[in-house]
C-alpha cells in the first residue's frame, strides 16, 4: 500500500511539472489577444523548421558544404507582390475548417539560414504570418447571454507553393523548404528531388494542423482577474484592459490530456557521389489565446466556439477580494504537499535501508566486562583496562606487558630502600 502511495504520489508530482513547461521551439506557434466588443484581433502565427545534412565521412558534399553560410532575411506586407494571393489560400484554409472569420491584412516576415560546418549542413527556416483577423464574434453579448466566439480558424496554414516578390532576391518561394535549397545549391536539390528526402524537403511549413486537432477542451485554462483590480496597471496591464479580466487558453503543454511533448525527427537519405542523410526537426504545436472575459469553451455541433461573458460567475474560484483563483492556489499546495509526502517517505525507506546495513554482527557489549591490564610500578598503579568475553578464566595470554615481571626493577628499588633504610648524615651527634 505504501509502495502504492509513492508511486501515485510521484506521478501527480510530475503531472504538475511537466505541464508547466512549454516547448521553446515548435512547428507553428499562435499568439492572438481576441476582444469580444472589438471582433478584430491582431494574430502572430510562426512556422519554424530545422533541416540537418550529414556528411562527416567526407565525400563532396564535405567539400563542396563545409564554411558556406547564407542568409536570407525579409518582410512584405499586402502591397507586395504574392501577399494577396497568401491571403486568398489562407482564407478558403480557414474556410475549410468550418471557420466564419477571415484574414483581412497580412505582414509576412521570413528567414532561412543556411550554415555549412566540417561534419554538417544546416537550414533553418522560420516564416512570421501576422494577419488581421475579422468577423470572429459570431453573437455579441448582450445582459445575461454571453459573447459567442469563433475559434475554428485558429489553425490556420496554406498548401502548395507561395511566391513573394522582394526587392533583393526577386521571387522567393517561401512554403517548401526544397525552393531555398534550388535557389542556393541547385545540384544539392536535385540530387535530393531524385530521393527518398524529397517528400521531407516538399513538405509545407506553414502547417498549423496541430493547433486545430487538438480540441480547445484539452488546452490549460487560467482565469486572470487582475485587470479588475484599481492598481491593475502596476502589473503591467494596458490602460484599455482596465476594469477587465483575461481568460487565457494554452496548448502545447506535457500532460495527460496532450500527451508528452515529444521532438518529431523524420530522417531519408539521398545519393550523389555517395550516400548522404538528412533529417528534419520539429517539435509539436503550440498557442496561446487570450480572451478579454471570463471565456468557456463551448461546442456548436461540429465547431468549437467561446462563451464570453464580461465578469466571471459570482464566486468563481475566487477568493473573497477577488485576487489569485483559489482553485489554481489549493491545487498548487496540494501538489507541493504531495511531493512532501512522498520526498520524507522516500528519505524514510532510504534510511531504513541504510541502517538494516549498519547493524552489528559481533559481540555484543553486554556479553563483555573490563578488566585492569596494569601492575604497580614503585607504588603508582595506572588504570589501563581492556574488554574481555565474561566467562572465560584463561586469561594469562591476554596479558599486557605492564603486568610482566620485571625483577630487575623490584631488586633495585629493595637493594635502594635497604642501603638507605636508618642512614644518618656524616657527622651527626646525638645531642647531650
Amino acid at each position: 500500500m505504501r509502495t502504492k502511495l509513492v508511486i501515485l504520489t510521484t506521478i501527480l508530482a510530475s503531472i504538475f511539472i511537466i505541464g508547466t513547461i512549454t516547448p521553446v521551439l515548435g512547428s507553428a506557434q499562435l499568439t492572438v489577444t481576441v476582444n469580444p466588443d472589438s471582433d478584430t484581433a491582431v494574430a502572430s502565427m510562426k512556422y519554424q523548421r530545422a533541416i540537418f545534412i550529414d556528411y562527416s565521412e567526407g565525400g563532396k558534399l564535405a567539400g563542396d558544404l563545409a564554411g558556406k553560410n547564407v542568409f536570407v532575411s525579409f518582410s512584405a506586407d499586402s502591397s507586395s507582390s504574392g501577399v494577396k494571393n497568401l491571403m486568398e489560400k489562407l482564407n478558403s484554409y480557414i474556410l475549410s475548417k468550418n471557420s466564419q472569420a477571415q484574414i483581412t491584412d497580412l505582414k509576412v516576415h521570413y528567414t532561412a539560414t543556411m550554415t555549412g560546418r566540417d561534419g554538417s549542413m544546416s537550414i533553418d527556416y522560420k516564416i512570421e504570418l501576422l494577419p488581421v483577423i475579422e468577423k470572429f464574434v459570431i453573437k455579441s453579448y448582450s445582459p445575461g447571454s454571453p459573447a459567442i466566439l469563433d475559434v475554428d480558424w485558429r489553425g490556420f496554414g496554406v498548401n502548395g507553393p507561395i511566391a513573394i516578390g522582394t526587392a533583393e532576391y526577386g521571387n522567393m518561394e517561401i512554403n517548401l523548404p526544397i525552393s531555398f535549397i534550388q535557389k542556393f545549391e541547385p545540384e544539392l536539390a536535385a540530387a535530393i528531388v531524385a530521393g527518398d528526402a524529397d517528400v521531407l524537403t516538399k513538405t509545407r511549413l506553414m502547417n498549423a494542423d496541430g493547433v486545430k486537432n487538438q480540441p480547445v477542451g484539452n488546452w490549460h485554462f487560467l482565469f486572470d482577474p487582475t485587470g479588475i483590480q484599481a492598481d491593475a496597471s502596476q502589473h503591467g496591464l494596458a490602460e484599455e484592459l482596465a476594469g477587465k479580466v483575461i481568460s487565457s487558453y494554452t496548448m502545447g503543454e506535457s500532460n495527460l490530456r496532450e500527451g508528452m511533448i515529444r521532438e518529431q525527427i523524420y530522417e531519408a537519405t539521398f545519393t550523389m557521389d555517395k550516400v548522404y542523410t538528412l533529417k528534419t526537426f520539429e517539435s509539436s504545436d503550440n498557442a496561446n489565446i487570450d480572451i478579454i472575459g471570463f471565456a468557456t469553451r463551448e461546442t456548436s455541433g461540429t465547431s468549437e466556439v467561446f462563451g464570453v461573458s464580461p465578469e466571471p460567475p459570482e464566486g468563481y474560484a475566487t477568493t473573497s477580494t477577488g485576487e489569485f483563483p483559489a482553485m489554481i492556489l489549493y491545487g498548487m499546495a496540494g501538489m507541493a504537499a504531495l511531493g512532501g509526502v512522498a520526498m520524507m517517505m522516500m528519505s524514510r525507506r532510504k534510511l531504513a535501508k541504510e541502517k538494516g546495513h549498519m547493524e552489528q554482527t559481533g559481540i555484543s557489549p553486554s556479553q563483555l566486562t573490563g578488566v585492569a591490564t596494569s601492575a604497580s610500578a614503585g607504588g603508582y598503579q595506572t588504570v589501563r583496562g581492556e574488554a574481555q568475553v565474561k566467562g572465560l578464566d584463561d586469561y594469562d595470554q591476554h596479558k599486557n606487558f605492564y603486568e610482566e615481571d620485571k625483577p630487575q626493577v623490584e631488586e633495585k628499588k629493595e637493594s635502594d630502600s635497604s642501603s638507605t633504610k636508618g642512614a644518618l648524615p656524616k657527622g651527626w651527634k646525638p645531642e647531650k
